[in-house]
């Protein structure tokens, strides 16, 4: 395969058959795409508080999330406008020569469910559960479950490997997060 390209389901089964590329638990056939996999949603989802203070500071944040998890087979109701981060349910680890690029689905979307809003892409080197954007910009309330698929997960082959991957980075924020993460945004300033 040349450098820089997108792989295909073939390519991504043979990066995870090497180890080089981890995802846990073990996808199922119909994850596969022909040129992405499928990612399920997970249990935890972070809910905005309605508070007293007139704006959320980024360099001083407060505790302005509430973290619900959802048991096995219940919903998960997103009601119109109403934002949310939730994560998927895989943890996935790239190696020094893989980017990935998150994306919505087209039939959540169809529903007027935005899956991943902003920073669709995925450095290499960077492991954990993928958090995302959550938006229901519908006139309905729509029905989430977790497992079910959510998103989906574009990888790219770099020209060569990274010489300092994202795991490697002293400013990592979010390096192997394992559940859903507000921002953190405040470790820059």
């Amino acid at each position: 395969m040349g450098a820089g390209m997108i792989l295909s389901d073939r390519d991504i089964k043979n990066y995870i058959k090497s180890g080089k590329l981890l995802i846990e638990p073990e996808l199922s056939e119909d994850q596969f795409q022909p040129a992405w996999i499928d990612l399920r949603l997970g249990k935890e989802f972070l809910l905005f508080k309605r508070l007293e203070t007139p704006y959320i500071d980024p360099k001083n944040p407060r505790d302005y999330t509430e973290k619900v998890t959802v048991g096995d087979g219940e919903p998960f109701i997103l009601h119109p406008g109403e934002f949310v981060l939730g994560t998927v349910k895989e943890y996935i680890k790239l190696p020094r020569d893989l980017a990935a690029a998150v994306d919505g689905r087209s039939s959540l979307g169809r529903l007027g469910i935005l899956t991943h809003i902003t920073s669709t892409f995925v450095n290499p080197g960077w492991g954990g559960r993928l958090v995302l954007e959550i938006n229901n910009i519908g006139k309905m309330p729509v029905t989430l479950y977790p497992g079910m698929r959510v998103c989906k997960l574009v990888f790219f082959r770099l020209s060569s490997p990274c010489e300092v991957s994202y795991d490697e980075k002293e400013d990592a924020k979010y390096s192997d997060q394992k559940s859903v993460q507000p921002s953190r945004l405040e470790r820059e300033f």
